[in-house]
This record gives C-alpha cells, sequence and structure tokens, in this order.
C-alpha cells in the first residue's frame, strides 16, 4: 500500500466481528494457562504478550505501523522523544565508547549527549554536518559506535545528507541514527538513503493534536552487526541464557534487544491509552502533513519580503542553499517549521511573541494549531552562546511552527504583531 493507505490499515487489520478502531487493551499482564507457557516468553522463545512494558496489543499495533510506514522490520515505541534517543544509543554503546552527532540538533538531545552520556562514560564528538568529508573522517575512533543526525534539525531546520552520512558511517562499519521527527516518513524515509536506525518523536508530527508524549525506534534490519565491533549483539547474553540476538533474531536484532534488555531494565514504555491517541493522530498523518508544508510555504515567502525580518530559513525557499539536498530528501515539503531572525535581535523577538493573539507561545512544535517559541531562552536555554552557534541558533532567532489554520489568518496574526 501506499503510504497514505498504511497509515490508516498498517499495524492493526481486525478480524470478522472485531473492533474497527485499534481497540484499547487496558490492562498491564496477561494471562496463560501453564508455566511452561510464560517460560517460553520470558525466554524469548516465543511472541507474546505477558507485560505491558515489554509489549501490549495496542502499543504492538502502533509499532508495526510506524515500523511499516518508514519501512523497517520492527519498531519499539517509548515513553517520549528523549527516550527514543536515550535507548538507539545505549543499544550499542557503553561505558569507554564514542559516538559521532551532527552538532546542529534538538537542545534536549544535545544535552543528552554532552551531559548524561558523558556521565554514563560515553564520549560525543559534535560535527559541523557541513564539513568536507576529509574533516569528518577524522573524528572517528576504534571506539566510535554509532553516528547521529536529523533529517531537519530542531530548530535550525538544516538538512542532513544522509546518504553522505550514511557512507561515513559504514566505512567504519558503524550504524547511521536518523531522528526523522520534523520530517516523518511521509516527507523522507531515511532508510532508503542508507540510514539504519530511526528515532521520532511521536509527540511532535505523528501525534499532531499536542495530545500523548511518546517517542518510537525503528530497525531497518539492513546493518551487518556481526561487522562491526557489537558483541551486545553477536555474543551471548548471560540475562537471557546465553541468548545470540543476531541468531535469535537476525535481521530484527537491535530492536529485539533494545526491547528485551534496555526496555526491561529501564522501564520508558508507552501506555496503551497513549499508543491509542498516537494511532489517531497517525491516521491522517499523509493530510496534515501535506496542509502543514503548504501552509508553511506561502508563510516562509511572506516572511523573506517583509522589512523588519532580517532572516528566514525553511529549506523550501528557491534560493535556500540547500535546495539540492532538498530536491534529493525531501521533494514534497520540509514541514511546518521555519525558523526566523527579527531586526533588534532578542528583544524584537521577545517584543513580537507578545504581541501575537491567535498563534500561541508555547515548548512544543508540530501541533496543528500554529505556535512560536523563543529557542535561545527555553528549548535551549542551557546551552552556552558558543554552544548555540554551533547549533545553528541566533539569539534572536523565532522557531515557527505554522499549523492547519487558513494561511490568510496566520499572516494577518503575523502582520498586526510585527507592526
Amino acid at each position: 500500500m501506499k503510504k497514505e493507505s498504511l497509515c490508516l490499515h498498517a499495524g492493526y487489520r481486525p478480524s470478522n466481528g472485531a473492533p474497527r478502531v485499534l481497540p484499547i487493551v487496558q490492562s498491564t499482564t496477561f494471562k496463560y494457562a501453564t508455566t511452561a507457557e510464560v517460560a517460553r516468553l520470558f525466554d524469548l522463545a516465543e511472541a507474546g504478550f505477558f507485560y505491558t512494558r515489554l509489549g501490549n496489543p495496542t502499543v504492538d499495533a502502533v509499532e508495526k505501523k510506524i515500523a511499516a510506514l518508514e519501512g523497517g522490520v520492527g519498531a519499539l515505541c517509548t515513553s517520549s522523544g528523549q527516550a527514543a534517543s536515550m535507548l538507539a544509543v545505549l543499544n550499542v554503546a557503553g561505558c569507554g565508547d564514542h559516538i559521532v552527532s551532527a552538532a546542529s540538533i534538538y537542545g534536549g538531545t544535545f544535552n543528552l549527549f554532552a551531559v548524561t552520556l558523558k556521565k554514563l562514560g560515553i564520549d560525543v564528538t559534535f560535527v559541523d554536518q557541513q564539513a568536507p568529508d576529509v574533516e569528518l573522517e577524522k573524528v572517528f575512533r576504534p571506539n566510535t559506535r554509532a553516528v547521529f543526525g536529523e533529517t531537519l534539525s530542531n530548530p535550525s531546520m538544516d538538512v542532513l545528507d544522509i546518504e553522505r552520512f550514511a557512507a561515513l558511517a559504514h566505512r567504519r562499519n558503524v550504524p547511521l541514527i536518523v531522528d526523522n521527527t520534523f520530517a516523518t516518513p511521509f516527507l523522507c524515509r531515511p532508510f532508503a538513503f542508507g540510514a539504519d536506525i530511526v528515532v521520532h518523536s511521536t509527540t511532535k508530527y505523528m501525534d499532531g493534536h499536542a495530545l500523548q508524549m511518546g517517542g518510537v525506534i525503528v530497525d531497518s534490519g539492513n546493518f551487518d552487526w556481526s561487522a562491526g565491533n557489537y558483541p551486545e549483539l553477536t555474543e551471548p547474553d548471560a540475562s537471557y541464557h546465553g541468548l545470540v540476538y543476531t541468531q535469535a533474531f537476525g535481521k530484527a536484532a537491535y530492536i529485539a534487544k533494545a526491547r528485551a534488555q534496555l526496555m526491561r531494565d529501564m522501564g520508558c514504555c508507552q501506555s496503551p491509552q497513549g499508543a491509542f491517541y498516537i494511532n489517531q493522530g497517525l491516521e491522517t498523518l499523509a493530510v496534515r502533513m501535506e496542509r502543514h508544508c503548504r501552509n508553511a510555504e506561502a508563510v516562509a515567502a511572506w516572511l523573506m519580503q517583509h522589512p523588519a525580518v532580517e532572516s528566514v530559513n525553511y529549506p523550501r525557499l528557491p534560493n535556500h542553499p540547500q535546495k539540492t539536498l532538498v530536491d534529493k530528501y525531501l521533494p514534497n515539503g520540509t514541514s511546518g517549521v521555519i525558523s526566523f531572525s527579527l531586526k533588534g535581535g532578542r528583544e524584537a523577538g521577545a517584543r513580537f511573541i507578545d504581541a501575537l493573539k491567535m498563534i500561541s507561545l508555547q515548548v512544543h512544535v508540530a501541533d496543528i494549531r500554529t505556535c512560536v517559541l523563543h529557542p535561545a531562552s527555553s528549548t535551549h536555554r542551557q546551552l552556552t552562546d558558543a554552544q548555540l552557534q554551533e547549533a545553528g541558533i541566533t539569539p534572536g532567532m523565532v522557531r515557527l511552527s505554522v499549523g492547519l489554520e487558513h494561511v490568510d489568518d496566520i499572516l494577518a496574526d503575523l502582520e498586526q504583531a510585527l507592526t
């Protein structure tokens, strides 16, 4: 099926007489007749549900839908996008290891890598994703375990050259992890360009209505873990009676380990009710993304002509320096997120935001309602000025998430606030 149809039908196909809408299985546990059956589940010898932290029918249906949309072999829903990014890295890296990350990423992920992972003994090198290959090659080490980047960076809206970064990673036999939150699989499928793992904050466009926190990890099934240095996947796991993930689960080894080991121990799971809300959003993802993109394109072009605006960063603008990458990876749109700076810097940005009427100031993005934020004083507040610059964020940058209202109403509110 096409992506529009997968949004509606993937993951859950009701049997004769079953509910047409995905039901909420609101139960923490499941009943079995014999101890032998439960033992096989705990040994990972059989698939099945026995405790909702590790698997639940409602959550499972959403995982299957997202895996189908991305073209992966499996997915794991988490309690937040931050949890997804954390587990995606911890699944292949531990104390004494190293990862490479683009510097132009979400502030929360930057802090996760620079502060929390550092406390766990994982070193992270942040790189300019525009740098030439010869410079990027220098940052790899013998203990490098993964490369990380965002399809569309939050909030600077830089486009990742996925194919180039995948080639860089694969030359060192390490996987490329791509955060595809802003693009969604409707606009870009990173696996088609060589990415190995995809993560999302489902809180954003997948939910789309600001209803439910969530995240997801999707496994392409394409990376050969035996070619790199990943003993946790290719050697016996003592916590599962010597099970070897690559032998037991084949192409799905990575996502099976993330669920069986990390979700078991860290517990940052999605709830059945939360998964139900995310599924509701996924069903309209295709039509919403189309409207988000068209509205944002009109707003970005309007902002470019306004005398109070110093600069606009929206990859779909005709004169954008990354137009070649946009045409390659995101030919149908680059989401509804625009970053722009006003003449007058931080103070002008604050006055503008405070003057908005319909558009709301909120610590969120990718909502059906248009919203705005000042990253330097909120989502990226913990970053130093140097780190802000490295992430492509100016002190006066405004992040505008264009919603589904009539574009004339969005422009009218922007105009009166700028005036």
